[in-house]
């Protein structure tokens, strides 16, 4: 399985080609999406992806926790945590590349 990591960068450079705008607008269309996507879920609401997935806001409850090296028991302060849930698309997109990558 490969180690590649996608950056920003490489979005832009994909907008770019196939899209066809230039460079600077390329990564000003990537910022300006990333950029919803996360005032969104700022918010509170989920984002759904035709075909990709959808970026969820939990909110998790206080409860007591444990620390391992003590066992020492540790209240665990409520938060909201960012869910991620995979289409089916994209499950099957990723599933059926499996076969691709080995040699």
């Amino acid at each position: 399985m490969s180690e590649h990591t996608v950056t920003r960068a490489e979005l832009s450079e994909a907008v770019y080609q196939e899209v066809g705008l230039s460079r600077n607008e390329s990564a000003d269309l990537v910022e300006s999406i990333l950029k919803e996507v996360t005032d969104a879920l700022a918010r509170g609401e989920t984002v759904k992806i035709s075909s990709f997935g959808s970026f969820m806001v939990r909110q998790k409850g206080e409860r007591i926790g444990r620390n391992p090296k003590t066992g020492q028991e540790v209240p665990i302060r409520p938060r909201r945590v960012l869910v991620f849930r995979a289409s089916h698309v994209l499950k099957s997109r990723v599933n059926d590349g499996i076969g691709k990558a080995a040699p």
